[in-house]
Protein backbone atom coordinates (compact mmCIF):
# COMPACT_ATOMS: atom_id res chain seq x y z
CA UNK A 1 0.00 0.00 0.00
CA UNK A 2 1.24 3.51 -0.82
CA UNK A 3 -0.02 6.56 1.02
CA UNK A 4 -0.58 9.43 -1.39
CA UNK A 5 -1.27 13.12 -0.96
CA UNK A 6 -2.49 15.42 -3.69
CA UNK A 7 1.12 16.27 -4.53
CA UNK A 8 3.19 13.12 -4.09
CA UNK A 9 3.48 9.52 -3.00
CA UNK A 10 4.76 9.47 0.58
CA UNK A 11 7.60 7.01 1.21
CA UNK A 12 6.51 4.23 3.54
CA UNK A 13 8.01 1.58 5.78
CA UNK A 14 6.86 -2.04 5.80
CA UNK A 15 6.56 -3.12 9.44
CA UNK A 16 7.47 -6.57 10.74
CA UNK A 17 3.77 -7.54 10.79
CA UNK A 18 3.36 -6.70 7.08
CA UNK A 19 1.48 -3.47 7.63
CA UNK A 20 2.69 -0.22 6.09
CA UNK A 21 3.29 3.13 7.80
CA UNK A 22 4.03 6.45 6.08
CA UNK A 23 7.62 7.45 6.75
CA UNK A 24 6.68 11.10 7.28
CA UNK A 25 3.89 11.84 9.72
CA UNK A 26 2.58 14.68 11.85
CA UNK A 27 2.78 14.86 15.65
CA UNK A 28 0.39 16.77 17.91
CA UNK A 29 2.38 16.82 21.15
CA UNK A 30 1.59 20.02 23.12
CA UNK A 31 -1.08 21.12 20.64
CA UNK A 32 -3.96 22.43 22.80
CA UNK A 33 -7.24 20.54 22.55
CA UNK A 34 -9.09 23.62 21.31
CA UNK A 35 -6.59 24.10 18.47
CA UNK A 36 -5.79 20.55 17.42
CA UNK A 37 -8.65 20.06 14.94
CA UNK A 38 -7.57 23.10 12.95
CA UNK A 39 -3.91 22.06 13.08
CA UNK A 40 -4.59 18.45 12.01
CA UNK A 41 -6.85 19.69 9.22
CA UNK A 42 -4.01 21.89 7.98
CA UNK A 43 -1.62 18.94 8.11
CA UNK A 44 -3.95 16.69 6.13
CA UNK A 45 -4.49 19.44 3.58
CA UNK A 46 -0.70 19.85 3.29
CA UNK A 47 -0.41 16.18 2.39
CA UNK A 48 0.38 14.35 5.63
CA UNK A 49 -1.35 10.98 5.91
CA UNK A 50 -0.11 9.88 9.34
CA UNK A 51 -1.19 11.55 12.59
CA UNK A 52 0.44 10.75 15.94
CA UNK A 53 -1.32 11.57 19.22
CA UNK A 54 -1.43 10.12 22.75
CA UNK A 55 -3.86 9.87 25.64
CA UNK A 56 -1.72 12.17 27.80
CA UNK A 57 -1.79 14.90 25.12
CA UNK A 58 -5.49 15.39 25.93
CA UNK A 59 -6.25 16.11 22.27
CA UNK A 60 -7.44 12.75 20.91
CA UNK A 61 -11.00 14.03 20.52
CA UNK A 62 -10.08 16.99 18.32
CA UNK A 63 -7.59 14.88 16.40
CA UNK A 64 -10.22 12.28 15.60
CA UNK A 65 -12.75 14.93 14.62
CA UNK A 66 -10.37 16.44 12.07
CA UNK A 67 -9.63 13.02 10.59
CA UNK A 68 -13.31 12.10 10.34
CA UNK A 69 -14.25 15.45 8.80
CA UNK A 70 -11.34 15.51 6.34
CA UNK A 71 -13.25 13.67 3.64
CA UNK A 72 -10.35 11.25 3.29
CA UNK A 73 -11.12 7.51 3.31
CA UNK A 74 -10.25 6.01 6.70
CA UNK A 75 -7.70 3.62 5.19
CA UNK A 76 -5.78 6.56 3.72
CA UNK A 77 -4.99 8.10 7.11
CA UNK A 78 -2.65 6.29 9.51
CA UNK A 79 -3.51 6.97 13.15
CA UNK A 80 -1.31 6.35 16.19
CA UNK A 81 -2.09 6.88 19.86
CA UNK A 82 -0.33 5.86 23.05
CA UNK A 83 -1.22 4.35 26.42
CA UNK A 84 -0.28 6.55 29.37
CA UNK A 85 1.80 5.29 32.30
CA UNK A 86 -1.02 5.34 34.86
CA UNK A 87 -3.06 2.91 32.75
CA UNK A 88 -0.49 0.12 32.43
CA UNK A 89 -1.63 -3.39 33.33
CA UNK A 90 -3.78 -5.86 31.39
CA UNK A 91 -7.34 -4.86 32.30
CA UNK A 92 -6.59 -1.16 32.69
CA UNK A 93 -4.99 -1.14 29.24
CA UNK A 94 -8.16 -2.52 27.67
CA UNK A 95 -10.23 0.16 29.42
CA UNK A 96 -7.81 2.91 28.38
CA UNK A 97 -7.92 1.73 24.78
CA UNK A 98 -11.72 1.91 24.79
CA UNK A 99 -11.54 5.45 26.18
CA UNK A 100 -9.06 6.54 23.51
CA UNK A 101 -11.12 5.04 20.72
CA UNK A 102 -14.27 6.72 21.98
CA UNK A 103 -12.46 10.07 21.93
CA UNK A 104 -10.98 9.45 18.49
CA UNK A 105 -14.33 8.25 17.14
CA UNK A 106 -12.66 5.59 14.98
CA UNK A 107 -13.48 1.93 14.41
CA UNK A 108 -9.89 0.74 14.53
CA UNK A 109 -6.43 2.06 15.31
CA UNK A 110 -3.42 1.67 13.03
CA UNK A 111 -0.75 1.73 15.73
CA UNK A 112 -0.94 1.56 19.55
CA UNK A 113 2.17 2.27 21.60
CA UNK A 114 3.13 1.87 25.25
CA UNK A 115 4.17 5.47 25.91
CA UNK A 116 6.96 4.75 28.43
CA UNK A 117 8.32 1.50 29.90
CA UNK A 118 8.03 2.63 33.58
CA UNK A 119 10.10 -0.40 34.50
CA UNK A 120 9.67 0.19 38.25
CA UNK A 121 5.94 -0.52 37.85
CA UNK A 122 6.67 -3.97 36.41
CA UNK A 123 3.62 -3.86 34.16
CA UNK A 124 4.81 -3.36 30.59
CA UNK A 125 4.76 -7.08 29.77
CA UNK A 126 1.12 -7.46 30.87
CA UNK A 127 0.33 -4.23 29.06
CA UNK A 128 1.77 -5.57 25.83
CA UNK A 129 -0.19 -8.81 26.27
CA UNK A 130 -3.33 -6.67 26.32
CA UNK A 131 -2.06 -5.03 23.14
CA UNK A 132 -1.71 -8.50 21.60
CA UNK A 133 -5.33 -9.25 22.50
CA UNK A 134 -6.50 -6.01 20.88
CA UNK A 135 -4.52 -6.87 17.76
CA UNK A 136 -6.01 -10.38 17.67
CA UNK A 137 -9.48 -8.82 17.83
CA UNK A 138 -8.67 -6.62 14.84
CA UNK A 139 -9.11 -3.42 16.84
CA UNK A 140 -5.45 -2.45 16.37
CA UNK A 141 -3.45 -3.27 13.27
CA UNK A 142 0.05 -2.86 14.68
CA UNK A 143 1.40 -2.72 18.23
CA UNK A 144 4.59 -1.23 19.49
CA UNK A 145 6.35 0.73 22.19
CA UNK A 146 7.88 4.12 22.82
CA UNK A 147 11.03 5.03 24.75
CA UNK A 148 12.10 1.41 25.35
CA UNK A 149 15.78 0.62 25.82
CA UNK A 150 17.56 -2.48 24.52
CA UNK A 151 17.22 -4.45 27.80
CA UNK A 152 13.53 -3.56 28.01
CA UNK A 153 12.95 -4.63 24.42
CA UNK A 154 14.79 -7.90 25.04
CA UNK A 155 12.59 -8.65 28.06
CA UNK A 156 9.40 -7.74 26.22
CA UNK A 157 10.24 -9.97 23.26
CA UNK A 158 11.33 -12.85 25.48
CA UNK A 159 8.23 -12.79 27.70
CA UNK A 160 5.54 -12.07 25.11
CA UNK A 161 6.98 -13.92 22.12
CA UNK A 162 6.32 -10.93 19.87
CA UNK A 163 8.63 -8.28 18.49
CA UNK A 164 7.04 -4.81 18.65
CA UNK A 165 6.51 -3.28 15.23
CA UNK A 166 7.79 0.15 16.24
CA UNK A 167 9.84 1.80 18.95
CA UNK A 168 9.24 5.55 19.00
CA UNK A 169 12.21 7.25 20.63
CA UNK A 170 13.78 10.65 21.10
CA UNK A 171 16.02 10.91 18.06
CA UNK A 172 17.65 13.93 16.44
CA UNK A 173 21.14 14.99 15.31
CA UNK A 174 22.30 15.60 18.90
CA UNK A 175 20.97 12.21 20.07
CA UNK A 176 21.79 9.60 17.44
CA UNK A 177 20.77 6.49 19.45
CA UNK A 178 23.16 4.28 17.47
CA UNK A 179 23.08 1.22 19.75
CA UNK A 180 19.30 1.25 19.95
CA UNK A 181 18.91 1.71 16.20
CA UNK A 182 21.28 -1.18 15.54
CA UNK A 183 19.18 -3.39 17.82
CA UNK A 184 16.06 -2.29 15.97
CA UNK A 185 17.64 -3.13 12.62
CA UNK A 186 18.75 -6.57 13.83
CA UNK A 187 15.23 -7.36 15.10
CA UNK A 188 13.09 -5.76 12.37
CA UNK A 189 11.75 -3.04 14.67
CA UNK A 190 10.98 0.22 12.89
CA UNK A 191 12.59 3.31 14.42
CA UNK A 192 10.31 6.32 14.81
CA UNK A 193 11.70 9.67 15.94
CA UNK A 194 9.95 11.98 18.34
CA UNK A 195 11.39 15.46 18.85
CA UNK A 196 13.03 15.00 15.43
CA UNK A 197 14.03 18.67 15.25
CA UNK A 198 15.31 18.75 18.81
CA UNK A 199 12.23 20.80 19.72
CA UNK A 200 13.59 23.55 17.52
CA UNK A 201 16.93 23.83 19.33
CA UNK A 202 18.89 22.58 16.30
CA UNK A 203 17.47 24.91 13.67
CA UNK A 204 20.23 27.47 14.21
CA UNK A 205 23.09 24.98 14.58
CA UNK A 206 25.92 26.06 12.26
CA UNK A 207 26.18 22.67 10.56
CA UNK A 208 22.46 22.58 9.78
CA UNK A 209 22.35 26.22 8.72
CA UNK A 210 25.30 25.78 6.34
CA UNK A 211 23.73 22.77 4.63
CA UNK A 212 20.36 24.54 4.42
CA UNK A 213 21.98 27.56 2.76
CA UNK A 214 23.87 25.32 0.34
CA UNK A 215 20.69 23.54 -0.70
CA UNK A 216 18.42 26.58 -0.46
CA UNK A 217 16.23 24.72 1.96
CA UNK A 218 15.08 25.44 5.52
CA UNK A 219 17.01 23.97 8.47
CA UNK A 220 13.92 21.94 9.40
CA UNK A 221 13.72 20.46 5.89
CA UNK A 222 17.38 19.44 6.10
CA UNK A 223 16.91 17.65 9.43
CA UNK A 224 13.73 15.90 8.28
CA UNK A 225 15.50 14.81 5.10
CA UNK A 226 18.37 13.42 7.23
CA UNK A 227 15.87 11.29 9.17
CA UNK A 228 14.20 10.03 6.00
CA UNK A 229 17.47 9.03 4.36
CA UNK A 230 18.44 7.06 7.46
CA UNK A 231 15.24 5.06 7.14
CA UNK A 232 13.62 6.58 10.22
CA UNK A 233 9.91 7.32 10.56
CA UNK A 234 9.67 10.98 11.49
CA UNK A 235 6.79 13.00 12.97
CA UNK A 236 7.59 16.74 13.07
CA UNK A 237 5.12 19.00 14.84
CA UNK A 238 4.16 22.58 14.14
CA UNK A 239 1.11 24.75 14.68
CA UNK A 240 2.14 27.29 12.05
CA UNK A 241 0.43 26.62 8.68
CA UNK A 242 3.43 27.74 6.60
CA UNK A 243 5.80 25.49 8.56
CA UNK A 244 3.38 22.57 8.36
CA UNK A 245 3.52 22.89 4.57
CA UNK A 246 7.29 23.49 4.47
CA UNK A 247 8.07 20.48 6.66
CA UNK A 248 6.22 18.26 4.20
CA UNK A 249 8.14 19.62 1.21
CA UNK A 250 11.13 17.31 1.64
CA UNK A 251 10.87 14.95 -1.33
CA UNK A 252 12.40 17.13 -4.03
CA UNK A 253 16.01 17.02 -2.85
CA UNK A 254 18.57 14.74 -1.22
CA UNK A 255 21.51 15.16 1.13
CA UNK A 256 24.81 13.89 -0.22
CA UNK A 257 27.13 11.58 1.72
CA UNK A 258 29.20 14.45 3.08
CA UNK A 259 26.14 16.30 4.32
CA UNK A 260 24.75 13.17 5.97
CA UNK A 261 28.10 12.55 7.68
CA UNK A 262 28.31 16.14 8.87
CA UNK A 263 24.92 15.85 10.54
CA UNK A 264 25.82 12.42 11.96
CA UNK A 265 28.88 14.00 13.57
CA UNK A 266 26.68 16.32 15.63
CA UNK A 267 25.72 13.40 17.89
CA UNK A 268 26.61 14.25 21.48
CA UNK A 269 24.25 11.91 23.32
CA UNK A 270 22.22 14.89 24.53
CA UNK A 271 18.63 14.28 25.60
CA UNK A 272 15.99 16.96 25.64
CA UNK A 273 13.30 14.72 27.10
CA UNK A 274 13.33 12.38 30.11
CA UNK A 275 15.55 9.34 30.59
CA UNK A 276 13.48 6.20 29.86
CA UNK A 277 15.21 4.34 32.71
CA UNK A 278 14.01 6.80 35.34
CA UNK A 279 10.86 8.47 33.98
CA UNK A 280 7.82 7.44 36.05
CA UNK A 281 5.34 10.30 35.65
CA UNK A 282 1.79 9.11 36.17
CA UNK A 283 2.77 5.89 37.90
CA UNK A 284 1.13 5.38 41.28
Amino acid sequence: MTFKSETCAIPSIILNDGNVIPQLGFGVFQVPSDEVSEVVTAALQAGYRSIDTAAIYANEEGTGRAIRESGLPRDEVYVTTKLWNSEQGYDSTLRAFDASMEKLGLDYLDLYLIHWPVEVAGKFVDTFRAFQALKAQGRVRSIGVSNFTVPQLERLISETGEVPAVNQIELHPRLGQRELREFHAANAIATEAWSPLGQGTLLDHPTIVAIAEELRRTPAQVIIRWHLQRGTIVIPKSVTPARIVSNFDVFGFELNEGQMSAIDSMDAGERIGPDPDTFTAGYQ
